[in-house]
């Protein structure tokens, strides 16, 4: 029984060591996992989405959809960043914003160099 206890306190001060190390120490997440893809060059640039299936139907109703990726920095204690993809509607006649679809984050994968 004893060393079932051991070797879960072993486990566990291994795990808050793993932690600590790949968020505290610069660069070891990037050594041992890899870095983040490329970030696409239009970030934050509003493009009108017209090969989306439900197009015919937002067009009889006078909408077009507008999509942009968006990067935000420093979230949360860690400082890690996301990319999130934002969805508008807007009225084709008067160009007012008519509805938003909630936000989505993007995973980003890692790349091995």
């Amino acid at each position: 029984m004893f060393y079932v206890f051991l070797l879960a306190v072993g486990l566990a001060a291994l795990g808050v060591y793993v932690t600590l190390i790949l968020n505290l120490v610069p660069g070891a997440a990037e050594e041992r996992l890899g870095v983040l893809e490329e970030l696409p060059p239009d970030i934050g640039v509003w493009k009108v989405d017209d090969v989306s299936p439900e197009d015919d139907a937002l067009a009889a109703q006078g909408l077009s959809r507008e999509v942009r990726l968006y990067h935000q920095q420093n979230t949360g204690w860690a400082g890690r960043e996301r990319l999130i993809r934002q969805v508008r509607y807007r009225n084709r006649a008067t160009g007012e914003i008519v509805r938003v679809e909630p936000d989505r984050v993007i995973k980003r994968r890692r790349v091995k160099r």
